[in-house]
């Protein structure tokens, strides 16, 4: 039963709510009910033909030749599409918006890189006529070595995956082989603590396994033009990343979405349309190509696997007053999303935890797995997960209780995170105390009094100076663990960009980048001071935060627990909670 909390965020609440907590009936309920909500492929087209992907059958290997000519004349069979075939035969889904390089074919041109990569289309009259003349190409493979670990695929000499990023790993900013955080000195912080803990955690791939399968159809329009009937998540982004890849002006698209039959993330790559769009503009007819469910299960792209190590210090009285992180993206074969996965888990760390040394090296890896891509937080789930279990380690290990635990460490207004911003709208106390109340765990009378809205800020706010490094530096994987470079001095608020962002083709005429990725080329067939953290001797307020006074000779141990609860300040206005300018919810 939903439960609104008025004692909460009493003065910034907005009771006058339409919505939540009322039973609303959803838009599309009736049409589910009645089965008359429209899907892409209730679409029905004279003429309509049948596209079926040829799949490798091999982790990693080299194609050596491809012999269609059985296909060709089997009956029904209208076109047969190569890699050649596609104008714009490599792509990534993130160069819609310049980030990335283009590494993955639409068709496989001169080896695969993972089982299930499209290598050849075959378009014919009806489903089995395509699947019957599927079955007569053949494929002359030169199987290779394959790497699936990510740690492995990251040594020298490992199999080299995807010949984009010949070193198996994505490229950050031009310059470092991951995404990087820096904040506070943790080494120093390690050798002060009382206790450490050190552990690893490991998530499988996960498939999203959508009632309705992945699929679209594509058919001629009389203005030159191709509608598209579609279950992509994105529609917007399914049009662009077509009209890139089959090199037409985006207006020439007409995508229709629908009722998508099942997503999660998993309706966002783009899997079918280029090909069925392509069909349609090579025969001039509807095509129709739809993903059955041995693809879906085993080719569609899954939640990446990833691979989490998480090194904690921790003082007697429960404060964290260090933490490392090292984290592994399984991007499979090629990049998709996982470059900006490996994005949202830097962003998210250290998790929702006033820690004042912190440094994180994030990595996405290329395996010879099928590509990974988004599903349901993507990037923060897994790494929420690690975080948490050892939550509870560290809890077990100063022998304090994990949920007082988790009040001492977190996150209050106007603290300073890693990632240099201040904390704002934070609830995490809050929440802690009513699943505690909810669940019947006693808690102190010390945690119950807590509150998001006091005891942040003060020394808290202030940031550290802070060792960097130049680890990671692309092409030469001995660095990944050299010596700090030099020190950022006490309340240093950004780390100098190595690259300026440059934007291809805008407005105000900045430069387009030194190298512009190159595609296969179209082959068409026929056609200040270091801030002092004083430790407390055990889980008690302390009467305020003092000023920044010089370093000491030893490693700061960490922030003060929070100054005294006091009255909730209020805020004025009624505004809604904004992520970008930190309004509080309402």
């Amino acid at each position: 039963m939903l439960d609104f909390r008025k004692d909460l965020f009493a003065a910034e609440r907005d009771d006058n709510l339409n919505v939540v907590g009322k039973g609303e009936q959803r838009q599309d309920m009736p049409g589910h009910v009645t089965g008359r909500s429209p899907f892409f492929d209730d679409h029905a087209f004279e003429g309509l033909l049948h596209l079926k992907v040829v799949r490798s059958p091999h982790h990693h290997a080299r194609i050596r030749h491809i012999d269609t000519a059985a296909a060709e004349r089997a009956p029904g069979v209208k076109r047969i599409l190569r890699g050649a075939d596609v104008p714009v035969n490599k792509n990534t889904l993130l160069s819609l918006i310049n980030f990335g390089k283009d590494d993955e074919p639409t068709l496989a041109v001169g080896k695969v890189s993972y089982r299930g990569e499209p290598v050849v289309a075959i378009i014919a009259e009806s489903e089995q006529q395509a699947l019957a003349a599927r079955a007569l190409v053949r494929v002359d493979y030169e199987v290779m070595p394959h790497v699936f670990d990510v740690e492995e695929a990251l040594k020298p000499g490992a199999p080299v995956v995807n010949e984009t990023y010949p070193n198996n790993y994505f490229e950050y900013h031009d310059r470092y082989d991951h995404s990087k955080l820096r904040f506070g000195d943790v080494d120093k912080a390690f050798a002060s603590a009382d206790f450490i803990v050190d552990d690893r955690y490991q998530m499988s791939p996960i498939e999203h396994a959508p009632t309705e399968t992945n699929g679209s159809i594509a058919a001629p329009e009389q203005n030159d033009r191709f509608v598209v009937h579609s279950c992509a998540q994105g529609l917007f982004f399914s049009l662009g990343t077509a009209a890139k890849i089959l090199n037409l002006e985006s207006n020439r698209l007409h995508f229709v979405g629908g009722t998508v039959g099942g997503g999660f993330g998993g309706k966002v790559d783009s899997l079918t349309e280029p090909l069925s769009i392509l069909g349609a503009m090579m025969t001039g007819q509807p095509v129709r190509y739809v993903l059955d469910r041995e693809e879906e299960m085993l080719y569609g792209s899954p939640r990446g696997a990833e691979r989490i190590y998480i090194k904690d210090g921790i003082m007697r009285d429960g404060r964290i007053v260090a933490r490392r992180i090292r984290s592994y993206f399984d991007a499979g074969a090629y990049t998709r999303l996982s470059s900006y996965a490996a994005i949202k888990c830097t962003a998210h760390l250290p998790g929702p935890y006033t820690i004042p040394n912190v440094s994180a090296d994030i990595y996405v890896a290329y395996t010879n797995r099928c590509p990974s891509t988004a599903m349901r937080g993507f990037g923060i789930t897994a790494v929420d997960f690690a975080l948490e279990v050892h939550m509870d380690k560290g809890a077990e290990a100063c022998g304090m209780d994990p949920m007082e635990f988790r009040i001492l460490n977190a996150y209050r207004d106007e603290d300073m995170k890693a990632h240099r911003r201040v904390a704002k709208n934070t609830a995490l106390i809050e929440c802690v105390q009513v699943a505690a109340e909810k669940s019947g765990w006693p808690l102190s009378d010390e945690a119950r009094r807590q509150s998001s809205l006091t005891g942040g800020g003060g020394a808290r706010a202030l940031i550290p100076a802070t060792p960097i490094d130049d680890n990671g530096r692309i092409g030469r994987p001995e660095t990944r663990t050299g010596p700090a470079t030099e020190t950022l001095p006490a309340g240093t608020m950004r780390i100098p960009l190595t690259k300026q962002p440059v934007m291809e083709g805008a407005a105000d005429s900045r430069p387009a980048p030194a190298a512009v990725p190159q595609y296969e080329p179209y082959r068409p067939t026929p056609q200040g001071a270091q801030p002092a953290y004083p430790p407390a001797p055990a889980y008690q307020p302390m009467p305020a935060a003092p000023p920044p006074v010089a370093p000491p000779t030893a490693a700061p141990p960490g922030p003060p627990p929070p100054a005294p609860t006091a009255a909730p300040p209020t805020q004025h206005g009624a505004t809604r909670f904004s992520s970008v300018f930190g309004t509080r919810r309402r």
